[in-house]
């Protein structure tokens, strides 16, 4: 299965896509991580890399018969659909997954409050986040709502909706 999370910086998605991918013993891909690595290394004008070596690796470790969790903005429907078509290529099941954080006060508070977990990776702020380019969705997908919930409370929900008995 593919698991393919969504949403903008500071809704809880890489944090929910960790949990998922340790319950499930997953292979856990993040876009961050991997443009982070190609700007270490000398990539300093990044377009859609960084997700065109997701999709390899998401494909290699589905065709291994791997569970797969994907965390990526994937704020186009092209990127999301190339998710997609990564899954049929392997002929496996994929599920939807976008993160929201529905306040925006609190959404602004997380997103002045982090710290990278990515060694040189520059954080996003509030203006960048509210201007980013993120098209309405055109299919469907679970969405889980982190705004004034614990960590263990969304991924409860998650794990809900997934129709996952574990839980956190």
């Amino acid at each position: 299965m593919l698991y393919i999370f969504s949403g903008l910086p500071g809704t809880g998605k890489s944090t929910l896509a960790k949990i998922l991918a340790r319950e499930l013993k997953a292979a856990y891909l993040r876009v961050d991580s991997i443009e982070q690595t190609l700007k270490n290394n000398g990539v300093s004008d990044i377009y859609d890399e960084g997700y065109q070596v997701a999709f390899a690796l998401a494909l290699d470790n589905l065709k291994l018969g791997l569970n797969v969790v994907a965390d990526s903005t994937n704020p186009v429907q092209i990127s999301r659909d190339l998710w997609h078509n990564t899954a049929l290529t392997a002929d496996v099941p994929h599920q939807n997954i976008e993160i929201i954080c529905s306040n925006q006060n609190e959404h602004k508070r997380r997103i002045e409050l982090r710290t990278p977990d990515i060694s040189g990776l520059q954080l996003p702020n509030w203006q960048s986040v509210k201007t980013r380019e993120y098209e309405s969705w055109k299919t469907d997908r679970i969405i889980i709502d982190t705004a004034f919930k614990t960590v263990e409370q969304s991924s409860t929900d998650l794990f809900t909706q997934l129709n996952l008995n574990n839980s956190v």
